[in-house]
């Protein structure tokens, strides 16, 4: 299924935080380079000292908290798994499904036996199509099974005009690579990995049958196929268009504007009933789509088809299959070493049966205290919000009075869902292959996602993360704020801490995330979910204005040298920083009046709030995986989520006597006052 999702996450790990009965300062000393001048690079002052004696090992592309704390669970859930692994369970029970699906990933000597064998079966029912129409009927029922041989992508979501109710969603795909930009920017690096990607696709095509010359050709006809659909797919920049990117009609009507696509045997061969009306995000690239499946050679098409079951079961068809996978990697973001067989086998239990995991994680690591601790600090936290909005000078009392209301009606879910997914019908074979498995899986997953969704009203009980995920996210859809099990423990609060550094820390997290609902994007949804202006028009103008400030500052922004942050891309992550960074110190503030807190370790509690801040984003990183998040994420790069984001916050030039003069210094009138 590709859903689209307007969830914005973090990234990042979070916890609670409370003041302890003995709280310590929470700032460790050696993690700070104090030869740096906090005003001129407050990034390598505050955690300097850490990135020089944590340097990047070879199987990571960058470490840090956040890295620290999934590999902590890696080994948490393994332990899990490893009780229903290492011993017969009943068939069909829950066990044996966890047991069955990770010993499949970890028997390598059965995959190497089987190699590409497994696929055969698929790749011959692509050889069979003998015309056009056949070709979609095929590589839709092959999509049901998670093999993404068609160039879009279906789905459902709610429809954000009318949130009470889901749609069938329609959007752009195809694209081995994922962003556009790989195929038709000019950047270095972007280069490289194109010419690595043919390298990957040339080889695999020789791994499964043909000789040098077909693989080289095939190779090219993929890439011509992808290039085609990439220069009419939107960028980075372009989906994040809320209005730009929901396009509504009937059935009636796609099948008019959209002739050159199936539609009915694509939905029916995909597990779809009837529905009245979809939402096709991105016309432009599937107009081309038509195109491609009408003047394209049929051979050419099938091709295309074959390398996208190819390269999606790299992972389950031996060693030789993931080292030419893992070499793409590489050239990509940088890596050097691939994760062990174990790590990737805990990974593919946790993503396919994620909520089993998950309630067996919470039962062993998430006490129901820490749920109530972190409702307390959300709380306090839109307390905060709302005494800021209170206090903007830009926005009129009638735009007020709506933004406080969305404040209100957040919904906040902490830890885990109330209501737990049902895995009964899926299965998990032994005898059957691990890519017979998945593709199982696949289709179960699609068919249930389908019954529990198309023509039915959302559920806004549902979750968008696992409890095991280290994240958080808000939906403006359901206008909900979500905090995970996972990310509500150390190393981001700690117990012995005092409020100042789990505040900054872990409030900025839950700012972070409450922003988003006001962010350029989440500020278009209104408390239900629908996506409805309630600004007025003078306010919307000094919005757009104060965010402008901010993307500007970040598209003028190095973070490696002559290599700039996108602005516009990035620009909700950094109002989610702006708005988190002010709303959890207002926050501070507040629990101040009544528990004031002295200098620690020479810090006052303001200095330690924005070096807890720093920390969390404390990580070195290969130069090729900052610019792969650059060119496919809408995070900026840890270095700008301190560097620039904190040149905005007034408190952090009086906390720092941060002056005229020093390298960071913005006049107050340039900075981004926003939330």
């Amino acid at each position: 299924m590709n859903k689209k999702m307007l969830l914005v996450g973090l990234a990042l790990c979070a916890t609670t935080a409370f003041a302890q009965s003995t709280p310590q300062s929470g700032i460790d000393p050696k993690n700070l380079d104090t030869s740096v001048r906090p005003g001129d690079d407050f990034y390598h002052y505050a955690a300097g000292g850490w990135l020089k004696s944590h340097p990047l090992d070879a199987e990571h592309t960058s470490n840090g908290a956040f890295t620290d704390l999934y590999e902590q669970n890696q080994n948490r859930i393994q332990d899990i798994i490893l009780q229903y692994a290492s011993t017969p369970q009943k068939q069909g029970s829950l066990g044996q499904k966890i047991g069955s699906l990770y010993n499949l990933m970890m028997d390598s000597t059965r995959m190497n036996r089987e190699g590409y064998s497994v696929i055969k079966p698929t790749l011959a029912k692509i050889a069979a199509i003998k015309n056009r129409k056949e070709y979609q009927l095929v590589t839709a029922e092959l999509d049901r099974n998670g093999e993404n041989t068609m160039m879009y992508g279906l789905g459902v979501t709610a429809d954000q005009k009318n949130a009470e109710w889901n749609i069938v969603y329609v959007g752009q795909g195809g694209l081995g690579l994922g962003s556009r930009d790989y195929y038709l920017s000019d950047d270095a690096q972007n280069k490289r990995v194109l010419e690595a990607y043919k390298t990957y696709l040339k080889k695999l095509f020789a791994m499964t049958g043909s000789d040098e010359a077909t693989a080289e050709k095939k190779m090219q006809t993929v890439l011509a196929i992808e290039t085609r659909i990439a220069k009419a797919s939107y960028d980075r920049v372009k989906l994040r268009d809320v209005e730009g990117n929901y396009h509504k009609l009937s059935f009636a009507q796609l099948l008019s504007d959209y002739p050159g696509i199936d539609w009915g045997t694509v939905f029916l061969a995909s597990g779809y009933p009837a529905f009245d009306s979809v939402d096709l995000g991105q016309p432009e690239p599937l107009h081309e789509v038509e195109k491609i499946l009408a003047d394209t050679p049929l051979d050419d098409l099938k091709t295309y088809a074959e390398a996208k079951v190819i390269s999606g079961a790299t992972s389950q068809m031996g060693d030789a299959f993931r080292k030419v996978e893992f070499e793409l990697s590489q050239v990509m973001t940088g890596v050097k070493q691939d994760r062990p067989r174990w790590k990737r086998a805990v990974s593919l239990v946790s993503n396919v049966l994620g909520e089993a995991i998950g309630k067996l994680y919470v039962e062993k690591y998430f006490p129901e205290s820490s749920k109530q601790r972190m409702l307390e600090l959300v709380h306090n936290l839109q307390t905060a919000l709302g005494q800021r909005i209170d206090g903007l000078t830009w926005m009129s009392p009638a735009t007020k009075a709506q933004a406080k209301d969305k404040l209100a009606n957040f919904i906040i879910k902490i830890g885990y869902p109330d209501k737990w997914k049902d895995y009964t019908g899926l299965e998990v074979v032994d005898s059957l292959s691990l890519y017979e498995n998945t593709a199982r899986i696949a289709r179960w997953n699609n068919d249930d996602e389908i019954a529990r969704n198309v023509n039915k009203r959302v559920d806004k009980m549902e979750w968008g993360m696992t409890p095991q995920t280290i994240n958080a996210y808000y939906n403006p859809s359901t206008n909900e704020i979500c905090f995970p099990a996972a990310i509500l423990q150390p190393p981001f609060f700690d117990p012995e801490a005092d409020d100042a550094v789990n505040y900054g820390a872990i409030g900025g997290v839950i700012g972070h995330e409450m922003s988003h609902g006001f962010d350029d994007q989440g500020a278009q949804f209104d408390k239900n979910g629908n996506q409805r202006n309630w600004w007025t028009a003078q306010d919307k103008k000094n919005f757009d204005a104060r965010t402008g400030v901010l993307a500007n500052y970040f598209s003028n922004f190095e973070v490696l040298p002559g290599v700039k942050v996108n602005g516009q891309q990035t620009l909700g992550e950094n109002i989610g920083d702006n708005g988190g960074l002010n709303i959890a110190y207002t926050a501070l503030q507040n629990v101040m009046k009544s528990k004031p807190l002295a200098k620690e370790n020479g810090f006052t509690p303001e200095q330690r709030f924005f070096l807890a801040w720093a920390r969390v984003w404390a990580s070195n990183a290969t130069d090729e995986y900052v610019k792969y998040l650059l060119t496919v994420d809408v995070h900026s790069p840890n270095m700008a989520r301190v560097n620039a984001a904190l040149p905005q916050i007034d408190a952090w030039y009086t906390a720092f006597n941060v002056k005229k003069g020093d390298k960071m210094f913005i006049p107050k009138k340039q900075r981004a006052h926003i939330w």
